[in-house]
């Protein structure tokens, strides 16, 4: 037999091995799909009300100005035409290159084919003119709301991002040149991913961000040394080992958010921020959020603040001895931090000396970008949910968040691992973002209604554990750190809201970067840097303009800030030398838990 006839046979052996797996994969995937629950349309996507007043809008200024829309139209037609004419032309001249592209740069488009292709050019220059058409006529609409208008915008650039040529395998060079490399195998490897996906998420499709096989929480993810000294049904409290002989007096304890879990503050010990805070010689007590199944049914934003915060403050201030402590809230724990802290205003209590604020909203009346999910026809979908199941799904958080970024956490991880047959990348942060928390039907909704979409803290009151309280009624001294191009909590509402704090001592800090990696910056990278202002804040803006900007992270800045108001140094306290007993490592179970259903 010679070599050619062997490379044959071998190849024909490949084939058949990777014909009997794509036949099992079938099933398995048939299966996967077989499993997947009707979901009610609105948790999908927005109500037909909407389109139907942006199509009204648009015939009613075309009726208005037909001038307007034959520019635009005329203006598309002109460019599509003209380099569907170029590209003719050049063939038949007998060239094999495209014509002159003129279209701006797109990372999507890294492959030198999308250039040198005269297939993958055209395709790549008709679709960004397109999209180039539908955002100009999108922006051009006038006569519509201007919170209607913004949704449109956002959900017409999630269809134009969806129908990228790179999302599909017949016009994505990479996957196919890929495909080529590997005799099919990479596309076999791919519906292998695709159906591990699915059958993870019982037919729903939820792309894997990272190798789950690569980190375990407590052996290579939050490792920086500590104990749980309290538990109760809604957390967990963790005090973490000194570092230093001595510490400041005044305990800090911090408040993550429960929409995901505590250890993006403590990943890995270089960009651990909960190490980095027991370097500097401070008590640290940071909660750990249950993660909740549908017995959690009932419980709501009373319920967080009576057995989550002040028992998580209580036992901070008898394990140290302190009456005083400080606290940091973050994202939608900074929240109800505000609502805490008012409330323990109106019962004439004091026993925070100062809080900070990472990522918070307060005011809800401007809610950026993660406002297009924030109105009726989102929520009434979500009460409907939540009243069948007793909690919002960490499913549905998940894709909500993830389409904020929908290349980058969609369509991008989905190509590498279903086109391209890739494994996911050993990546902490992403896998970190892929482990998250269900919440309680009762706080989704309380939390959903009172106060993003009613603003009822900043506008008016928000009953809290039997008191009304307001924005005003925080005011001891603030610190809030703000994100640059957050998605989530858009900085100048974040601004907005400690300007109607009661507090005369407020500090602003706005970080560069987002949501994550705007507050996770440890100071040896060296990598994004922040603004600072000592005037008075009024308008965002004029605010930023005048601010100074410093290189670099906002840890120590903070930290000066914190230690100031921490007292003098004592002994440092070591877990379990008070009448708490130590009930377990950190990071404890309930970060690793599972709930039922």
């Amino acid at each position: 037999m010679t070599t050619d006839d062997e490379d044959a046979a071998r190849k024909l052996d490949r084939l058949n091995a990777n014909l009997a797996r794509i036949d099992e994969l079938s099933k398995r995937l048939v299966a996967a799909m077989a499993r997947k629950r009707p979901v009610d349309p609105s948790l999908q996507g927005p109500g037909q009300d909407l389109f139907v007043k942006a199509a009204t809008a648009y015939m009613a200024e075309m009726m208005q100005n037909p001038s307007k829309l034959i520019e635009q139209q005329v203006s598309y037609w002109g460019k599509a035409l003209k380099h569907y004419v170029e590209a003719q032309e050049h063939l038949a001249k007998g060239r094999l290159a495209p014509p002159p592209d003129q279209t701006p740069g797109d990372r999507r488009f890294a492959n030198p084919l999308w250039e040198t292709h005269p297939w993958f050019n055209y395709i790549k220059q008709q679709y960004l003119m397109s999209a180039e058409a539908i955002e100009q006529a999108v922006a051009g609409i006038d006569t519509i709301a201007p919170r209607d208008k913004q949704r449109v915008e956002y959900f017409a650039r999630q269809i134009i991002d969806m129908m990228s040529p790179t999302n599909f395998l017949g016009t994505n060079p990479d996957a196919l040149e890929r495909a080529v490399e590997t005799d099919g195998e990479s596309l076999v490897a791919g519906l292998e991913n695709l159906v591990r996906d699915l059958e993870e998420n019982d037919g729903d499709l939820l792309v894997t961000l990272a190798d789950r096989d690569a980190f375990k929480v407590g052996e290579n993810l939050a490792t920086t040394p500590g104990s749980v000294v309290f538990r109760n049904r809604m957390l967990e409290l963790i005090q973490y080992a000194p570092t230093t002989e001595k510490v400041h007096r005044t305990p800090l304890i911090i408040f993550p958010p429960w929409i995901n879990k505590f250890y993006i503050l403590d990943l890995k010990p270089a960009n651990s921020l909960i190490k980095w805070i027991v370097d500097q010689g401070f008590t640290l007590f940071v909660v750990s959020w249950v993660n909740p199944d549908a017995s959690y049914r009932d419980v709501g934003m009373d319920q967080y603040v009576e057995e989550g915060y002040l028992a998580a403050i209580s036992e901070v201030q008898k394990i140290t001895g302190e009456k005083k402590i400080n606290a940091v809230g973050y994202c939608i724990a900074g929240t109800t931090l505000a609502l805490t802290l008012a409330l323990l205003k109106k019962r004439g209590e004091s026993p925070i000396k100062s809080a900070t604020f990472f990522t918070t909203l307060t005011d809800f009346s401007d809610q950026g970008e993660v406002g297009v999910f924030l109105t009726d026809d989102f929520v009434d979908g979500i009460e409907q949910e939540v009243e069948q199941t007793g909690l919002l799904s960490s499913f549905f958080m998940s894709r909500t968040f993830s389409f904020l970024r929908s290349n980058d956490l969609i369509y991008q991880p989905a190509i590498k691992s279903y086109m391209m047959g890739q494994a996911p990348p050993a990546f902490d942060l992403l896998y970190w973002n892929g482990d998250s928390t269900n919440l309680p039907a009762k706080m989704a909704v309380e939390y959903l209604r009172g106060l993003c979409q009613q603003d009822r803290f900043a506008s008016g009151s928000y009953r809290i554990c039997g008191e009304d309280v307001s924005i005003k009624d925080v005011t001891l001294p603030v610190c809030a750190v703000a994100c640059e191009t957050d998605h989530i909590a858009a900085w100048k509402s974040s601004f907005n809201g400690v300007r109607q704090f009661g507090s005369k001592d407020k500090t602003f800090i706005l970080a560069q970067s987002g949501h994550i990696a705007g507050i996770v910056n440890p100071p040896a990278k060296n990598k994004y840097g922040h603004y600072l202002n000592g005037g008075e804040m009024g308008d965002p803006e004029a605010w930023k303009d005048a601010a100074d900007y410093h290189q670099g992270s906002w840890w120590p800045e903070w930290g000066k800030w914190l230690a100031r108001r921490s007292g003098a140094k004592v002994a440092a306290r070591v877990p379990g030398d008070s009448t708490n007993e130590v009930l377990g490592p950190a990071p404890g179970s309930y970060v690793v838990a599972r709930p039922k259903g």
